[in-house]
């Protein structure tokens, strides 16, 4: 006679989210008041955020985790941000905290900058993220903005389209040396770039890497001639709102 096998028991996380409903209702708020297309809205990444809701455990890494998903699915950020406000009412928690929402909209961000299926998520001759990009990190900066945008203009003489696309390629990739990738920053177009940098950072060893690199890579692809020597760069406060600072990132942009 075979043995008589236990049933099996959900995971705790599945157990806990069955027994309080919470994914049914927060969908239910959602599709009725946000969500545009119903059948996409389950992720795994929403049980996870969940969880940690019920549990009062840091939200930070599984939002950042939920927003990536939605990027990825071609979810707008304000509807993923409406979608998250709809769990934290469900719970009766009020609003979601800044830091939450601001992991969400980092996870969105980054999802739209990979380099699949999104036509403006990078600036293909740079290979920095487009300028487009940058104007969602910036809202991550507000209302209590305390960033620093450090511009840096290497635009010298009247390049063709090859040489100006070398030029990009070539101080893209010495911007990535000295910040690394995990730094917002961007490609305005026509030799203007931007990195965000946080108020407190002293970014002096960053900029003699930059310099360096600037140097090298442009004497390595021949175009020194329409890079400017020495750079011009200058480190300027965020405006006070969201508005004015995507004003600022247009009025840098070179046509």
């Amino acid at each position: 006679m075979p043995p008589v096998l236990p049933t099996p028991f959900p995971p705790p996380s599945a157990a806990l989210l069955e027994s309080t409903g919470l994914l049914e209702r927060w969908r239910d708020e959602s599709v009725a008041s946000v969500w545009r297309r119903p059948s996409d809205w389950y992720h795994p990444a929403v049980d996870e955020l969940a969880v940690a809701i019920l549990l009062h455990d840091d939200a930070v890494a599984a939002a950042a985790r939920l927003g990536s998903a939605r990027g990825d699915a071609g979810v707008g950020v304000a509807e993923a941000i409406d979608d998250l406000g709809c769990l934290y009412r469900t719970t009766g928690a009020g609003e979601p905290p800044l830091p939450v929402v601001r992991a969400l909209c980092t996870g969105w961000a980054d999802a739209q900058a990979a380099p699949v299926g999104v036509p403006w998520g990078r600036d293909p001759e740079s290979g920095l993220p487009s300028a487009e990009y940058l104007r969602i990190r910036l809202a991550e900066c507000y209302p209590a903005a305390t960033d620093r945008l450090l511009v840096v203009d290497v635009a010298a003489g009247v390049p063709d389209p090859f040489t100006r696309a070398a030029r990009s390629a070539a101080v893209g990739a010495a911007l990535l040396d000295a910040f690394g990738p995990a730094r917002p920053m961007a490609s305005l177009g026509g030799g203007a770039f931007v990195v965000l940098s946080p108020a407190d950072e002293r970014p002096d060893d960053a900029l003699v890497v930059l310099d360096a690199r600037v140097t090298a890579r442009t004497r390595a692809g021949r175009v020194t001639d329409v890079t400017r020597h020495p750079l011009r760069r200058w480190s300027e406060g965020l405006p006070p709102t969201y508005d004015e600072a995507v004003r600022r990132l247009d009025a840098l942009a070179r046509p």
